[in-house]
């Protein structure tokens, strides 16, 4: 007999394994360095929390619980931060990130009056 618990916890690690994989595309087909960065590492976070939130709910009250939760405060306060860390140290690098094109004004277009 399948328990609300285990449905729940399949749901959890199921949208974590979307949320990473979907990140793991976002890698591959941003533009640039920058969104690139913004898709693993918001993608990593909701990934990984969601998967760390469905095994709790399978571990129930033990150690192991207390490590998942241990694990899931360590990942949330270091992965955003590493992430702005590779952030800055690219733009300190003179990293730019890709902006939208400007229209041509009239100045530019070498075929104007």
């Amino acid at each position: 007999m399948v328990s609300i618990v285990d449905i729940l916890s399949w749901a959890l690690l199921l949208l974590g394994s979307f949320f990473c994989i979907t990140g793991g595309v976002g890698i591959l087909r941003f533009p640039d360095f920058f969104t690139r960065l913004h898709a693993a590492s918001v993608t990593d976070s909701l990934g990984a929390g969601f998967i760390l939130l469905g095994l709790m709910l399978q571990a129930g009250l033990s150690l192991v619980l207390a490590k998942l939760i241990l694990i899931l405060i360590f990942m949330l306060l270091t992965g955003p931060t590493a992430t702005h860390a590779v952030a800055k140290a690219a733009l300190h690098s003179g990293f730019e990130p890709q902006l939208a094109k400007k229209p041509p004004t009239d100045g530019d277009n070498p075929s104007s009056p």
